[in-house]
């Protein structure tokens, strides 16, 4: 097949004038002092001392419930007051919000998350990777954090995906767009670690070329008893060496070991993956077995078969509004689950697991309305105070009483209502978004994207013979896309199917 023939230096000065012409453009917008505010470098926007929304209904999520013809007051990134006419003493230059026909909730927690995460998001060559951390790939440049700010979302617990039956430990950042990735870290929150059961752990859709232990459900508890056997031992043997005296050769240091040793002194929470009902059992004998309780089932579609048996354990499920069919494993699956597991008592929660649908969680908490008839007031707190329950996040976050963090969104409408807009979203009394300053960033926005497209054509055209500048050696063909391998599928298989 004859292909053209690419100059690999044509290529390369027009790439290299773009980028110059680009820099000038950039260079000349922040000369003039009008830094994009959605840019990936922007500051964070500033904090104003006082903030004021006036006559709102406000979904407090908290003891007072909802409350109408109400007035929101924040402090220093504080809620300070929250009630009818509590505003009466705020100062003329606080930031003003008028609420007349607007709700304003908690900011939306998302408990199961995979945005913001560099170099992919499993290790999945061993079964047990307890010594990973997602906090050490935590991307603040992924655009999606914006584009869930603009949904109202506030937190979001990041994990590992689902490939091993002990995976990395987890993190949960708050959506402080333009921070670096340290600024994200919400650090109050427990300290979590991923398990999984079922399909993925097995590597029921991996390939051929990827085999490892274990191939069954069987083999998944086997390997986490084994695990939590070997931190035991670990520790005897510490003890051991500790009472021998300093002259007694001490064991290596073991990174995996130190994180499972935090589960079984329940000091790090277990946030497992998990489908079948046989399987939550399975592994709520385990914990038993072990001493600790596990926190939260993620996904748990079947929970609702043994609602019962959660509640009297203590664990809460992180859950799916209504998703069902996509795997073999979900074939149970009923848009009622988390309606029966909050009736049962089950600390109940919905999360995104995506992060388009990380954008509309409100809309989730919606659907426990719909499915179940759960109250509003209730169905709201699946995506706010449940979850802040569930990361151990709740005396900062989850509800709108005075103390907690300035975390709230300005609803054009009722939040459950598929017609309600998010207008504000703030964060620690910021606001991270403001739907009217997105709107008129969005004409500036299209004129630097038609700038740098014209500087890349224009340079990209302005290239002289190849051959005169004694470049034909430098030529190739240009290259064939790739087909798909057996690791590729692998990888697809582990980081992307739920």
């Amino acid at each position: 097949m004859n292909r053209p023939r690419v100059s690999i230096f044509s290529v390369r000065r027009a790439w290299a004038g773009a980028l110059m012409i680009a820099g000038a453009l950039c260079a000349g917008t922040l000369a003039a002092g009008s830094a994009d505010p959605v840019a990936w470098h922007a500051p964070p926007p500033p904090e104003p001392a006082v903030v004021v929304v006036r006559g709102a209904t406000i979904w407090t999520s908290g003891p007072d419930g909802q409350l109408e013809n109400a007035d929101l007051v924040v402090r220093d990134g504080r809620i300070v007051a929250v009630g009818a006419d509590v505003a009466a003493d705020a100062p003329a230059d606080a930031l003003t919000i008028d609420g007349r026909g607007k709700h304003v909730t908690a900011g939306i927690i998302d408990p199961h998350s995979h945005i913001s995460t560099a170099g992919g998001v499993n290790e999945a060559t061993n079964i047990v990777t307890a010594e990973v951390r997602i906090e050490d790939v935590i991307d603040a440049h992924d655009i999606a954090i914006y584009r869930q700010l603009a949904g109202g979302t506030t937190v979001a617990h990041i994990m590992h995906g689902s490939a091993n039956s002990i995976g990395g430990q987890t993190a949960v950042i708050k959506m402080r767009w333009g921070q670096d990735a340290r600024g994200l870290h919400f650090k109050a929150a427990n300290p979590g670690i991923k398990f999984a059961l079922g399909e993925n752990p097995k590597q029921s859709n991996w390939g051929v070329s990827q085999l490892r232990y274990p191939q069954t459900r069987a083999g998944v508890e086997g390997s986490i008893r084994d695990a939590l056997a070997a931190a035991e031992d670990l520790r005897r043997t510490r003890e051991q060496h500790a009472a021998a005296g300093r002259d007694a050769i001490p064991p290596r240091p073991d990174l995996q070991v130190d994180a499972l040793l935090e589960v079984l002194d329940g000091t790090r929470d277990v946030h497992s993956h998990s489908y079948r009902a046989d399987e939550i059992l399975m592994l709520l004998d385990v914990a038993a077995d072990h001493g600790f309780v596990v926190k939260v089932f993620q996904h748990g579609l079947d929970a609702y078969k043994v609602a019962d048996e959660l509640a009297a354990a203590g664990s809460g499920v992180s859950s799916f509004s209504d998703w069902w069919a996509y795997k073999f494993e979900v074939i149970d699956a009923i848009p009622h689950n988390g309606a029966i597991l909050h009736e049962r008592g089950v600390l109940t929660s919905f999360n995104s697991d995506d992060d388009e649908l990380g954008r509309r969680l409100n809309l989730e908490a919606a659907k426990a309305v719909r499915y179940g008839g759960v109250a509003p007031r209730e169905a709201l707190k699946f995506m706010t105070l449940n979850p802040a329950i569930q990361l151990g996040i709740d005396d900062r976050v989850g509800s709108l009483e005075p103390g907690k963090d300035a975390d709230f969104v300005v609803w054009s409408g009722d939040p459950l209502s598929t017609y309600s807009i998010c207008e504000w979203t703030f964060i620690d009394g910021r606001p991270y978004f403001s739907r009217a300053r997105d709107l008129e960033n969005r004409a500036a926005i299209a004129e630097e994207r038609a700038q740098l497209l014209a500087a890349v054509r224009a340079a990209s055209g302005s290239g002289g013979d190849d051959a005169a500048d004694g470049d034909e050696a430098e030529t190739s063909e240009a290259p064939e896309a790739p087909e798909a391998s057996d690791t590729q599928d692998a990888s697809y298989a582990a980081e992307v199917l739920p």
